[in-house]
């Protein structure tokens, strides 16, 4: 038995070791640790990095040079794992190009999405402070950068900086603020709901946009809105054919927002 950390990724390949499992000598956990090669670039720094999150800007010049020296950069292309559930959580991310979907992989081979990060944002799941484990999976929707620094490091920041600690409080909130939300679409809401909420939250959250052009696929749709991805397609063609939106392969536009926000609100 073996469990490869960032399992899809040809970054980390380099120092491994294998740790014995207790009372099972028979079975043994590759750990693989991160490595530099071609896809591992260094910026020139924290500090002159326009693309850091606004997080950052509460650390002094000591501060920002302690994360350089314990920061990759790290290059995905789309469709690359960036990390798997059920794996050790080592590092903090911070994206600076691209968009990465985050997704709990449920049982039957069945995702729920729970959020498409863009730049400049920071992906850290609440397996830091609990059980060293992610929680959910990251996978890059569209070729992404991003810096992973060290838990030991971020961890001293959040001890000995009260403004950076609060700061990551805040993002931590927002986040729960919005997971609550989402647990109101999926369990209370039909299906047509459902899809304007993620027209919706495409729109404003993530493109910014309309119309505006998606790498998902159907079935990143479908995962978004906890259907079918049949179901999906149907209440899209529906959506179409009444003249709520346009769509021509992966571009969209909400031609009537009055009507597609109604559907939203009365689910």
């Amino acid at each position: 038995m073996s469990l490869s950390l960032y399992a899809n990724s040809k970054v980390f390949a380099e120092f491994v070791f294998f740790k014995s499992v207790p009372n099972n000598p028979f079975c043994s956990v590759k750990l693989i640790f991160p490595s530099v090669n071609q896809y591992t670039q260094y910026t020139k720094g924290c500090n002159s990095c326009k693309g850091k999150a606004d997080v950052f800007s509460c650390l002094c010049q000591t501060e920002l040079d302690q994360i350089d020296e314990k920061r990759i950069e790290v290059h995905f292309k789309a469709g690359e794992l960036i990390f798997k559930q059920g794996t050790p959580n080592m590092h903090f991310l911070c994206l600076t190009q691209g968009k990465v979907k985050t997704y709990i992989e449920g049982y039957n081979d069945k995702n729920l999405i729970l959020s498409i990060v863009k730049p400049v944002e920071y992906i850290l799941g609440p397996g830091i402070y609990a059980d060293q484990m992610h929680h959910f999976s990251a996978m890059a929707i569209e070729d992404s950068v991003a810096c992973l620094v060290d838990l030991v490091t971020f961890k001293s920041l959040i001890r000995n900086n009260p403004d950076f600690a609060e700061d990551f409080l805040r993002k931590v909130s927002l986040q729960s603020i919005y997971n609550y939300e989402l647990f109101i679409s999926l369990t209370q809401k039909q299906m047509p709901g459902r899809i304007a909420d993620v027209l919706l939250y495409l729109k404003d959250k993530v493109y910014d946009s309309n119309p505006f052009h998606t790498t998902l696929s159907r079935q990143d749709l479908a995962d978004m809105s906890g259907m079918s991805k049949e179901s999906a397609i149907r209440i899209l063609r529906e959506f179409k054919d009444e003249g709520i939106i346009q769509v021509n392969g992966n571009d969209f536009e909400i031609i009537n927002m009055d009507h597609l926000a109604k559907i939203s609100q009365t689910g």
